[in-house]
């Protein structure tokens, strides 16, 4: 029911305001399980992407998102709550396992799940290495990874913004075709994470046209 209001009523002023450019719509997949992969430049992002996938996508979210006070801090909870976003403790390895075993089960069940592979927003606009969670949660659910390249987001709300910039400028999203790494299963499992992690970056990058930085993004932000 909440689905159907946000689509019907939420979507299409999110649409207006932010007016995205989608490039390779029809690359998603209607049906089955997805894991959405994306580069990470604004707070705006985890928005602006299901906009251009016409089906319920589940996020990670930082856990601090879901601890804020007073009424805007309730607000905020319960509409990622409702959404159905995944809070997650950054530095905290068993909160983040947590996180990745929820998306198993959101896989399992022909949901579709979006991950940032860098882990966090890049404050210089280049594209991060990819940590090797994604290549984990691919082998563990078997799900196709759909490549997103988003452009321009970081314009819209710069980090540190409070508020986005609506009717500002356009942020671009370009979705690829998706990929299978089934042919990867027979390899020992922490190569075959980080060949898909790359992989997987590696077609982000093509998409966003982003420089590549080559190292982790570290900065201690996970959104």
């Amino acid at each position: 029911m909440f689905y159907t209001f946000m689509t019907r009523i939420v979507a299409p002023i999110l649409r207006l305001l932010f007016r995205p450019r989608i490039e390779g719509a029809e690359n998603v997949p209607k049906y089955g399980p997805l894991i959405v992969a994306s580069n990470h430049l604004s707070f705006i992002d985890s928005f602006v992407i299901p906009l251009a996938v016409p089906r319920p996508v589940t996020y990670i979210a930082k856990a601090d998102y879901f601890e804020g006070k007073g009424l805007k801090g309730r607000f905020v909870k319960w509409f990622l709550t409702t959404l159905g976003h995944v809070p997650v403790r950054r530095g905290a390895r068993r909160s983040a396992m947590g996180a990745l075993e929820q998306a198993v089960e959101i896989l399992e069940n022909s949901g579709a799940f979006a991950i940032y592979p860098e882990g966090t927003r890049s404050r210089d606009g280049r594209l991060y290495r990819g940590r090797t969670g994604i290549g984990w949660l691919v082998l563990e659910s078997g799900a196709r990874v759909l490549p997103v390249g988003l452009a321009g987001t970081e314009k819209i709300q710069p980090i540190g913004a409070p508020m986005p910039r609506f009717l500002g400028p356009r942020p671009t999203v370009r979705i690829g075709e998706p990929l299978d790494f089934s042919h990867y299963r027979d390899l020992p499992p922490a190569k075959a994470r980080r060949l898909i992690t790359d992989e997987i970056v590696e077609h982000i990058q093509k998409l966003s046209g982003q420089d590549y930085a080559g190292a982790y993004n570290d900065h201690s932000e996970m959104q």
